[in-house]
């Protein structure tokens, strides 16, 4: 197996293809052990079904685009090398790490998850990691805001 330095473009790609099957696999499942496991929705307050719903079928149809957009750029050549050009560009990986980078991507995953599964069982749990959310949502996108206004050091 090729180390990921080594790796063409286009092979990454597909990759990321099948990491974003697995994580869709990942989730109907998680859907079926929270069914089973109840989460009682006698409990649930209004925003946590809203929140819940959102985040779950919300994420799935983010996955299932990412999926078809990502297909699409395989099969054409032009589109494949616009979008290597703008995933190397600069000044986009400049905005990323500044606004968090990877370290915040992998953050709001982790409390995505933790408001989905608290929604669906603990309402003081939700009502905490929901607002731990938001503050971390306005301030990536604050930081990205400011960044990119800002005149680069």
């Amino acid at each position: 197996m090729k180390s990921s330095s080594k790796l063409t473009y286009a092979d990454r790609l597909r990759r990321r293809v099948r990491i974003l099957w697995c994580v869709a696999a990942l989730m109907l499942v998680y859907m079926v052990v929270v069914g089973e496991t109840g989460g009682d929705s006698r409990i649930m307050s209004r925003l946590a079904q809203i929140v819940s719903r959102v985040l779950f079928f919300g994420g799935l149809a983010w996955v299932v685009a990412a999926i078809v957009r990502t297909n699409k750029l395989l099969k054409n050549r032009a589109a494949l090398r616009e979008s290597q050009l703008q995933e190397l560009d600069e000044r986009n990986r400049y905005l990323h790490d500044k606004s968090g980078g990877t370290v915040m991507d992998i953050m709001l995953l982790a409390l995505l998850f933790t408001t989905l599964t608290a929604s669906l069982f603990n309402m003081p749990a939700f009502y905490t990691s929901f607002a731990l959310l938001a503050a971390a949502v306005l301030l990536r996108g604050g930081a990205y805001l400011h960044y990119s206004r800002a005149p680069r050091e």
